[in-house]
């Protein structure tokens, strides 16, 4: 029986004049007949549960602080890992029809239909990705379908409901092994083995194995972990300090290569470029940054810095204090936005002077050769 549902849900779509018939319907409608016209052996939904046809009824649910405070925490789990569920089934449908949801809207509608299945006895429900892919596979394509399948599952609890124990779990096998065939995606997951650089294969498998092991919430939970972990390796790695080197420091082949490049500046002054985002895991970047005997201005280039935390934050305020200690003034250079701000509520424009910011290195170099001019 498995095999001929299989069958019809194979070949079924590649017959034309078959095509707008959904397949999983027609493979019900088979193996619910072969059950009662033929003497096969096989167990059925009724068989394995008990099916009921009544309404739920509404019920209030006394609520108190004491009962707040212990649902509180599961709570905010079940919303977290529902959040991830259903938005995960969102991506996938998205690749399978090419098109783009709404995650707010998907996040509003679930949470209100959980909020009033829980006053009708039910449990918190998300966007299953084998619901998902199996309605694409049957033709839905917008919000109607869920609508659709709604009222049908009405439907069955209300008329059909003793008949839907006549499925047979051979059917539903069949049906769930044609959704999780077209769910896997192992062309595109191949492809991505064979050409995705090893820490993120490593992800994807860790990820996959999981999934297989255990369920769907533990693999998303390490594979998000592991991604945020090796992302910020990936930071850190693009983030780095580069000294200008004085025009007496190169050698004369180079020093004649790069004439038109090159810029005269006094042995007193410190240019340091910075690169990458200034983030916890990079911060000791900073630290990096050395001065000799000679110099009198630093100047921190930080055009290529679109982003800074509170921990390379207060790694700025030690190189200031360095700085300080041996007389040594700080200007920093192109700051951008969001570095900017960081640094104003940290309050380090105000400690290291709001003079000392300049627009762009040459206003900086102007800068730092009056300062030092005058000592």
């Amino acid at each position: 029986m498995g095999a001929v549902c299989l069958a019809i849900l194979i070949f079924m779509p590649k017959v034309k004049m078959l095509a707008k018939i959904p397949p999983s319907l027609a493979a019900v409608a088979v193996g619910i007949l072969m059950v009662k016209l033929m003497p096969i052996q096989v167990n059925t939904i009724g068989d394995l549960y008990t099916i009921n046809s009544s309404l739920p009824s509404f019920h209030l649910p006394k609520l108190s602080l004491e009962v707040i405070q212990k649902a509180l925490p599961n709570a905010f789990t079940i919303a977290i890992l529902a959040a991830i569920e259903s938005l995960l089934s969102c991506v996938v449908a998205d690749g399978m029809i090419n098109g783009n949801h709404r995650s707010n809207m998907e996040l509003a509608a679930q949470g209100a239909g959980n909020v009033a299945s829980a006053l009708f006895g039910g449990i918190p429900a998300t966007g299953a990705i084998a619901r998902t892919a199996a309605n694409i596979k049957n033709g839905g394509r917008t919000p109607v379908a869920g609508m659709v399948h709604a009222v049908v599952l009405f439907l069955v609890l209300l008329v059909l409901m003793p008949y839907a124990g006549w499925i047979p779990m051979p059917t539903i096998a069949a049906i769930l092994f044609i959704v999780a065939y077209n769910m896997c995606q192992w062309r595109p997951f191949v492809r991505l083995v064979k050409t995705a650089p090893k820490s993120d294969i490593a992800v994807l498998v860790i990820t996959f194995m999981l999934t297989v092991v255990f369920d769907l919430v533990v693999a998303i939970e390490v594979g998000m972990v592991l991604a945020c972990l090796l992302f910020m390796k990936r930071m850190s790695d693009e983030t780095g300090v580069r000294n200008w080197s004085h025009t007496d420091e190169i050698s004369d082949e180079v020093r004649d290569a790069e004439r038109a490049r090159m810029r005269d500046i006094p042995s007193s002054i410190s240019v340091c470029e910075i690169t990458g985002p200034l983030f916890f895991g990079a911060a000791d970047q900073i630290g990096l940054i050395a001065v000799t005997e000679k110099t009198k201005c630093l100047i921190l280039r930080m055009r290529g810095v679109p982003a800074l935390d509170s921990t390379a934050m207060n790694s700025l305020t030690s190189l200031y204090e360095k700085c300080r200690k041996k007389k040594i003034t700080l200007i920093l250079s192109h700051v951008n936005d969001q570095p900017m701000r960081v640094i104003r509520k940290a309050g380090f424009d105000t400690l290291i002077g709001k003079e000392n910011f300049s627009p762009n290195i040459d206003a900086a170099i102007e800068m730092a050769e009056k300062i030092t001019s005058n000592r």
